[in-house]
């Protein structure tokens, strides 16, 4: 890989070595004064490799950023000194780019005036601003009960195949089209077929001129998947801080970030932690999510999809996700089961946004009772399996009801799936999702059947329909 494809723009004093160990991603160089620094990027013929750690006696760790088939000791090693830079600003709108700034869809590389270091401190605390805006989605589960936080952090959880990639797209379908700011689309770990589709699907949006798509995928070196989320986030503090826009961050998968880490560390040497984790997990993930904030210039409101491993959200990655998260919408396997998409579990998603004081007394009140309703029906389900719903009293039969015509209206109709669903997505703005709500909360008994309130949009469709 050339200098330019790699985007090193620091012209400093430069330095030769040669290959002493190579490790599968982790190759070992050693090198005369001066010694690269942390960071720094180097180059073994056509073989980008950045620096990680310091050995001693001139010898120097580096993570490599392609395959190193073709790799061999003694093979010489060039170092200018500087790190990965990346192309930012305008010209960066509309493509579709790797770790290294550099096209990936057939087209020039991007025509940029500036070039900045993909590895940056965290804006400080005093230049710091908390706003409590709701960014909504048009999605009435989210909305509902696990709002967004505009210039926040929301993590969609779930585990394999139950619906966090289909949910990402259609939150960039909803959100990306009436987005005043700009976009960007990190895929970590992504898988070629998802890729591209994304590519096509935002084209055939008009959305594809105001977004920038980043990938690290899935078939490409450990190196490359830890660093595209350092990669996405210089270009977004360029839009936040320099031109003062919104930026929308959507990230799939923060979990193969973590991954990734844990197969760098690995080879580095480190002594694992929990479950294997990397030991530095805590501090990797940290650095990275510190950077997602709102300035007095601008903001960087982030969606990330996190694979759950085995469902088990006491996972360390999952457990240290939650804590930098303003909202967490979590996907039911058992509802994804029950064809109820999307797979929201209303008793464990929650958001700090979910307030009177932000969102409203109303809204808040009926997202309670939406709570309070499905909690009471979760408790009867193993009476009504043993005894059958007869055996209720009045009461409780009405709460069964009420609990399962919420079910069903809170499930919707995509966009993005709409060619293999065969049906046309539904956008409901929260007034109305909070209307059809409070309307099912205060009935008792019901004209229509359930299957009625099943993946409508609001409920004045379901009138039309009758």
């Amino acid at each position: 890989m050339t200098d330019s494809a790699a985007g090193n723009r620091i012209d400093t004093e430069a330095s030769d070595g040669a290959i002493v160990a190579i490790r599968g991603g982790v190759v070992d160089v050693a090198f005369g004064a001066p010694v690269p620094r942390i960071h720094a990027l180097v180059h073994a013929g056509d073989v980008a490799m950045e620096v990680a750690s310091l050995v001693g006696d001139g010898v120097v760790r580096c993570i490599a950023l392609g395959s190193v088939r073709g790799l061999g000791l003694g093979l010489p090693v060039a170092a200018k000194g500087g790190g990965i830079e990346v192309p930012v600003g305008e010209a960066v709108l509309g493509r579709m780019l790797n770790v290294f700034g550099a096209p990936i869809d057939g087209r020039a590389p991007p025509d940029a005036v500036a070039y900045r270091p993909i590895h940056r401190p965290p804006p400080p605390l005093s230049d710091r601003v908390l706003r409590a805006e709701v960014l909504e989605t048009g999605i009435k589960a989210i909305d509902l009960l696990s709002p967004i936080e505009r210039g926040g952090k929301t993590g969609l959880f779930g585990g394999a195949g139950v619906g966090k990639t289909v949910l990402l797209s259609e939150l960039i379908h909803n959100t990306v089209e009436h987005h005043r700011g700009v976009s960007l689309f990190c895929g970590i770990g992504e898988r070629s077929r998802e890729a591209e589709e994304l590519w096509r699907e935002m084209g055939a949006a008009g959305v594809r001129d105001k977004m920038v798509m980043l990938f690290g995928q899935m078939n490409e070196a450990p190196g490359v998947r830890f660093l595209i989320g350092n990669t996405a986030l210089t270009m977004a503090e360029f839009f936040r801080d320099d031109r003062g826009q919104d930026v929308l961050l959507l990230i799939d998968n923060i979990f193969r970030f973590v991954q990734a880490g844990s197969e760098v560390s690995g080879l580095l040497g480190r002594m694992p932690s929990r479950v294997g984790y990397q030991p530095t997990l805590a501090t990797e993930l940290a650095a990275l999510q510190e950077r997602i904030s709102s300035t007095q210039r601008g903001s960087i409101t982030s969606i990330q999809a996190v694979y759950v491993p085995a469902d088990d959200f006491t996972d360390p990655a999952a457990a240290q996700i939650f804590s930098h998260l303003s909202a967490s919408v979590v996907l039911s396997r058992k509802r994804a089961s029950e064809g109820l998409y999307p797979a929201v579990d209303p008793l464990a998603s929650a958001s700090v946004m979910l307030t009177p004081a932000v969102v409203g007394q109303r809204h808040y009140d009926i997202a309670r009772a939406v709570r309070r309703t499905l909690a009471e029906y979760e408790e009867l389900r193993d009476i009504i399996a043993m005894l059958g719903i007869e055996e209720l009293s009045a009461h409780d039969r009405a709460v069964v009801a009420r609990a399962r015509r919420l079910e069903r209206f809170l499930t919707q109709p995509f966009f993005t799936v709409t060619a293999s669903a065969g049906t046309s997505g539904k956008l409901v703005p929260i007034s109305e999702t909070l209307d059809g709500c409070e309307r099912i909360l205060g009935q008792t008994t019901f004209e229509l059947p359930e299957s009625a309130y099943y993946m409508i949009g609001a409920l004045s469709d379901l009138e039309a329909a009758t």
